[in-house]
């Protein structure tokens, strides 16, 4: 199998641009990977385009790579369209590794472009429930009312919202760290470290959407959403694009100044109908990717993990095998996943900060990893950084991501 390599990494601002399309954000973002990896768009040998709501905001179905992408004139070779979620980007990258790695191409684009924000809040908000069981919703909501109950933790009066004005995926997040609070004796207070960690980080990211810093707390009187996680704990709306290129190591051999990043892992999988207590998705995957890559998570430098809620980090840390389960607040009060930290975690700022536009998100991740595996993370910079690992998940069904794509990248 061949070895596949990173040369080239865009991406713009997330944030919410009602002056931008898709098309204009992805232009922008395919043309900085292309320069970052100093070949032409002629050079390309296939592409991967992410995206899930276009379709559903302005009704371009079907064809929205071709038409993203012809319109700055890459055309004839394949093109082809990914929707996965909140993992799309990365799914596309998983898709462009794979084809190198077979050696049916020699350079692919992997590339996310995403508008979420919209005058009607409502549409933005609903749209997220799309990314679930459409056919099975009420029995979903249904499922999370009686899970629940089975809880010992008590919801304080004051923080017991309506149950509008949010997307249904943070009551899924909302239950999932209810349920750690009850299995663990986990706390609000400890998720609101997590998420002002993440703003300091994100204060540091001039690509974050959110880049102000907050207090634990400021986090905890924030607006309530749906106990334990405020608003400050949530990933925003908002729009955005990243783009990746990669090469085979014979076409790396042609470039004179190209600043490469080795892809040593690169895992893409789906849920199964497990309850809370069973094995998790990351779990699982995360076992995978460390053994194609030959390294544990002691060996891992840095990560970003798939921060959609406070809670969403706090699992994911200990999925991936950073710190034992239950310890995932504790192991950021310690400041372990703080900048200076031993294993620092979502130094772009994370979802919660960085923002979510679901279809670039995943190619997000890779950009920041990428930036600082070659040290060009400027005041946020790991020192020594030298393994990063990105996860990235996707959907809902049951109480586990539908789909979740995890990568390990290493200096050169």
């Amino acid at each position: 199998m061949n070895k596949v390599y990173i040369i080239g990494l865009g991406m713009i601002r997330f944030n919410k641009y009602p002056n931008r399309d898709v098309q204009d954000m992805a232009h922008e973002v395919t043309r900085l990977a292309l320069a970052d990896a100093g070949i032409d768009k002629k050079e390309l040998n296939a592409a991967f385009f992410a995206n899930t709501f276009w379709g559903m905001f302005s009704n371009q179905h079907s064809i929205r790579g071709q038409v993203a992408l012809r319109s700055m004139g890459i055309e004839a070779i394949p093109i082809t369209n990914v929707e996965n979620a909140c993992a799309g980007a990365s799914t596309a990258l998983h898709m462009a590794y794979s084809q190198i790695r077979a050696g049916m191409h020699e350079v692919v684009l992997a590339l996310g472009a995403e508008k979420i924000s919209n005058p009607n809040k409502a549409l933005s908000l609903g749209a997220y429930a799309t990314c679930m069981d459409v056919g099975n919703f009420e029995a979903h909501l249904q499922m999370l009312e009686k899970v629940n109950k089975q809880f010992t933790v008590k919801i304080p009066d004051d923080q017991t919202p309506a149950g509008e004005g949010r997307s249904v995926f943070m009551d899924a997040y909302a239950m999932g760290a209810r349920w750690h609070m009850s299995k663990y004796g986990s706390t609000q207070e400890q998720l609101a470290a997590i998420c002002a960690k993440n703003h300091w980080h994100g204060s540091l990211n001039p690509l974050s959407q959110y880049q102000q810093d907050m207090s634990v707390a400021q986090v905890l009187a924030d607006k309530p959403v749906a106990y334990p996680l405020t608003r400050a704990m949530c990933s925003p709306v908002g729009d955005g694009a990243a783009a990746t290129i990669v090469c085979s190591e014979a076409f790396l051999k042609k470039l004179t100044h190209a600043r490469p990043i080795r892809i040593r892992a690169s895992v893409l999988g789906t849920g199964t109908d497990r309850d809370l207590d069973g094995v998790d998705i990351g779990e699982r995957l995360v076992e995978q990717a460390y053994a194609q890559a030959g390294v544990g998570p002691k060996d891992i430098s840095l990560a970003e993990l798939h921060d959609a809620t406070a809670y969403g980090e706090l699992h994911q840390t200990e999925a991936m095998g950073f710190c034992p389960p239950g310890e995932g607040g504790i192991h950021t009060l310690e400041g372990h996943t703080k900048l200076g930290g031993k294993q620092p975690v979502n130094t772009s700022g994370g979802l919660e900060c960085r923002g979510h536009p679901i279809g670039a998100s995943g190619l997000a991740q890779i950009y920041e990893i990428g930036l600082q595996l070659r040290g060009d993370a400027g005041n946020r910079q790991v020192s020594g950084a030298r393994l990063g690992l990105a996860e990235n998940g996707g959907g809902n069904i049951g109480v586990e991501e539908a789909a979740m794509c995890i990568h390990i990248l290493e200096k050169m």
